[in-house]
């Protein structure tokens, strides 16, 4: 097992909230190493959720000395900008405009409608006769095994 693995691990032991979940953890490779485990949870994440899992993770890390070197935590949320990486962050997306970069490199852009335990069904607007401005609306159905890259738009509306 590898120590990223191992962090996970123990980050997954100290959520004691069911909603939340850990998304990823990344080690730097240069040093002094960074270790970055990022949170997220179906309704939301707290400054406070963060805050007490790097105590808590700090201390395991300190006591089982898995980094040998000198290190920094850092416990967050992925930022906006961010792709999705799991099922679960797609469920909790539905009603948001979602850009979905395919392993064939086609892009749909569109509101995420549905997230199942096999894909996502986005609705696209297309212009309906190639010119002017009468658009209809597609549902497309994109497998997550088709999906390379996912990312939530922000919208200021």
């Amino acid at each position: 097992m590898d120590i990223a693995q191992k962090i996970r691990e123990l980050a997954e032991s100290h959520l004691t909230d069911a909603t939340h979940f850990v998304v990823d953890v990344v080690i730097s490779k240069h040093k002094p190493h960074k270790v970055s485990v990022f949170l997220d949870g179906d309704k939301g994440i707290t400054i406070d959720n963060c805050s007490n899992l790097s105590r808590a993770l700090s201390e395991d890390l300190d006591k089982l000395d898995l980094i040998k070197d000198n290190y920094m935590l850092e416990v967050g949320t992925p930022g906006l900008d961010q792709p999705l990486k799991l099922k679960r962050q797609f469920v909790k997306n539905v009603g948001r405009g979602l850009k979905v970069v395919r392993k064939d490199k086609a892009i749909w852009q569109g509101k995420l409608t549905g997230a199942t335990d096999t894909g996502v069904t986005l609705e696209v607007e297309v212009n309906a006769n190639g010119k002017g401005k009468k658009t209809e609306i597609n549902v497309v159905e994109i497998p997550y095994s088709e999906i390379e890259k996912a990312i939530v738009l922000v919208s200021f509306k």
